[in-house]
């Protein structure tokens, strides 16, 4: 019956942590068994993928920049800030593995809050660009917000905020 009850706790254990369970280690002086757990190197599982030190999280379906942002939010992050070329070329393969193509895709960076000041939704310095030729050019000054995958050259671009399209997500992991 103890034997019973230790399985059921550990399981419950294993369950709520995310924890990997390595073999029992056992306590030869009073035979009580010590389970050594281990976090998992990043929290990336229920749909999230391990990417370097983040995750991510492609979600086809379309929304307007600000519903996308919420969206991710619900599940823990913010839309994806760049912060590098392999993260770029990290994110486009994770796009491109459930779609098939390098769909166009919002992700966080926009400059709502003044014009030419981009600004990341998760905080990151927003560093890196990859604008495409002419980008950002704040048409008719109403794109305040980045899309990636465009043209193709499979740049950045600024766009209207209230357009649909799919987005990628990211957290730390």
């Amino acid at each position: 019956m103890k034997t019973l009850t230790v399985s059921a706790l550990v399981c419950a254990v294993v369950a709520l942590t995310a924890a990997t369970v390595l073999p029992a280690a056992v306590d030869k002086t009073n035979q009580t068994a010590k389970i050594l757990l281990v976090k998992r190197s990043a929290s990336c599982y229920g749909g999230w993928t391990s990417l370097h030190d983040r995750c991510y999280h492609y979600v086809p379906k379309p929304m307007t920049w600000a519903r996308a942002e919420k969206h991710c939010e619900s599940i823990g992050g913010n839309l994806a800030s760049i912060r590098n070329i392999m993260e770029y070329h990290d994110i486009q393969s994770l796009i491109m593995k459930s779609s098939y193509e390098y769909k166009e895709a919002w992700v966080g960076g926009s400059d709502a809050q003044e014009n030419n000041q981009w600004l990341w939704s998760d905080g990151t310095p927003f560093h890196y660009v990859n604008w495409c030729p002419g980008e950002p050019n704040n048409y008719g000054g109403k794109q305040h917000c980045l899309q990636m995958n465009h043209g193709a050259e499979k740049c950045w671009d600024d766009y209207g905020c209230n357009a649909r399209k799919p987005s990628v997500c990211s957290k730390k992991g």
